[in-house]
């Protein structure tokens, strides 16, 4: 005989969360905020070259459905009825970009990943078009031109693949980032799926014109992109359609926003000056700037905050963007074999305490904010014949902490008003040498949300507040209170000046590694084209030879 099914106060709401390494399905209660159940599948990432980063588009969707089959089962053996899921919401990797099928449903081309950098020489070849003194494409959508958006990887995949090219003239293709591919796809795709996205996503392809909230058409033709495979641009909170199959059949897509917008929301800045920073794969840190676009002096992005209904007003915040944090804990453990699991990194830098002066740049995908510096690459500096993984984990996770420095640094410059303290999220925020290493680096209390996946919970109420489902109410005095956890600094301010400066001297040296010579290039090799990794084996050969000529065991 079946459990019985025991009453769960307030109806739920799911949020789809599709991120660089794993997607995540999460339920919670709309009337408490209260996490109820959720499940996570891990992805496959592929590196076909040097420098580039795809997925699979359809791996990606198979996770999400995974994820919702799998929460579903979970919450029916909690007795927990999920007729009482009634909205979803998605929140995304941005930029990430997908062109596919329509008649077919099929991907045309892996997913070319925010961090990819194939577009380099598309970047260099563009900015020579832009004039020096009207530099439209800021102007127009708050980003600097770079790897890093949607616009450039685009116009990379209609320029190199045959199959996408053929699809566009004949009136075949959509394009879109991960939000729209999904949203399309759970909507019916071939039969009748809305091909949309929402303001936050659509500002991250440079395509999107962020004062009008439209597509612009003089960026479009900048770019040479054909503006009729571009998704219909929605509000943030709005139904959008209805899953189409699964235990959730029905229920309404409501809420829809790129990951960082997405956490801003669920850490409930809702008021100008609020900031928050996530610590994912990379690392962003957002302020709020209410109704106004505030545009950086120091390297920081203009984006759109959010837009919660159709006829509310957009938000908007400066960004800083870094692009490896996560990802150098899993390079760690991937690449190099020194931890087995991300949690152990944590273990090792407790040991030691310190990095003993061994200092790591993680440049894999050059420099974001506040540099903007595609020619730098990872470097590891400082280390001596003492120098142990232990200390590179350390210092691993110091780096996280200072690049969080370098665009605090840049934030409270723009806004004029330093930041009292630091709202944190994400997965890594579990890392309890992190948060304090952040909060001795940056010398303000670091303050931790009890239930670290903000970015689920704020697609969640973007969902459950959307008109025609009324569920989630965003007015301040109904937003549940989350628990905290601080992190006060634990150093003297002079110490972490000190730290700071040798760090930035070690950026300094991470630039101007890489040059737009081709790979293939006749030259003979110099010392300053050969890869990081020569250098790195060939440092630890030497310090091998050096501990075996002095006895050292």
């Amino acid at each position: 005989m079946a459990a019985p099914k025991t009453a769960v106060v307030g109806p739920l709401v799911g949020a789809v969360v599709q991120g660089t390494d794993s997607t995540h399905f999460m339920v919670f209660n709309s009337k408490t905020a209260e996490l109820l159940s959720h499940h996570q599948v891990e992805l496959t990432q592929e590196f076909p070259k040097e420098g580039w980063v795809e997925q699979d588009p359809k791996e990606i969707l198979q996770s999400v459905y995974e994820c919702i089959e799998k929460t579903c089962e979970k919450l029916q053996e909690l007795s927990i009825d999920i007729s009482n899921i009634k909205a979803i919401g998605v929140s995304n990797q941005r930029e990430t970009t997908v062109i596919w099928d329509k008649l077919t449903g099929e991907p045309l081309y892996n997913a070319v990943v925010w961090l990819d950098l194939r577009t380099q020489s598309t970047v260099e070849t563009l900015s020579k078009k832009i004039p020096g003194n009207n530099n439209f494409v800021k102007s127009k959508t708050g980003l600097p031109l770079s790897t890093y958006f949607s616009a450039v990887k685009l116009r990379w995949i209609l320029d190199n693949v045959r199959k996408v090219q053929k699809a566009v003239e004949e009136g075949r293709a959509l394009f879109g980032t991960i939000d729209s591919w999904l949203i399309w796809s759970l909507t019916g795709g071939v039969n009748g799926g809305i091909h949309c996205t929402d303001v936050t996503n659509a500002s991250r392809t440079m395509l999107f014109n962020i004062h009008s909230l439209e597509w612009d058409k003089q960026l479009c033709n900048f770019f040479e992109i054909p503006m009729d495979i571009l998704p219909n641009v929605w509000s943030s909170s709005e139904i959008y359609g209805r899953m189409k199959t699964g235990a959730l059949e029905g229920v309404p897509i409501s809420g829809c926003l790129g990951d960082q917008s997405a956490a801003l929301v669920g850490q409930m800045c809702f008021q100008e000056g609020q900031a928050k920073n996530t610590y994912g794969t990379g690392c962003f840190l957002l302020c709020n700037t209410g109704h106004k676009c505030v545009f950086s002096e120091h390297g920081l992005l203009t984006t759109v905050a959010y837009k919660l209904g159709k006829d509310k007003p957009v938000c908007y915040a400066l960004e800083g963007s870094v692009a490896i944090a996560g990802a150098v804990i899993r390079w760690l453990k991937d690449n190099l074999g020194i931890i087995k699991t991300s949690e152990e990194s944590e273990k090792l830098a407790k040991e030691v305490g310190t990095s003993y002066g061994c200092y790591f740049i993680p440049a894999f995908s050059g420099l974001y904010a506040p540099y903007w510096e595609p020619t730098a690459r990872g470097i590891i500096c400082g280390l001596t014949q003492f120098t142990n993984k232990s200390h590179i984990a350390f210092a691993a996770l110091e780096a996280i902490c200072f690049q969080t420095r370098e665009i605090l640094d840049a934030m409270n410059h723009d806004c004029g008003i330093p930041l009292s303290h630091l709202q944190v999220d994400g997965g890594m925020t579990n890392n309890k040498v992190l948060m304090q290493l952040q909060a001795d680096i940056l010398h303000i209390p670091v303050i931790k949300a009890s239930m670290p996946e903000t970015t689920a919970l704020g697609a969640a109420m973007a969902a459950g507040a959307a008109e025609g489902v009324d569920i989630w109410s965003l007015k301040p005095e109904d937003l549940s209170m989350v628990m905290m956890e601080r992190f006060e600094p634990q150093i003297k301010a002079t110490e972490s000046e000190i730290r700071y400066s040798t760090w930035k001297k070690a950026v300094m040296k991470s630039m101007g590694w890489v040059t737009t010579q081709p790979p293939e290039s006749s030259e003979p090799t110099t010392f300053s084209s050969l890869p990081l990794g020569f250098f790195i084996v060939t440092s630890m050969i030497m310090l091998i030879g050096a501990r075996y000529i002095s006895g050292v065991p």
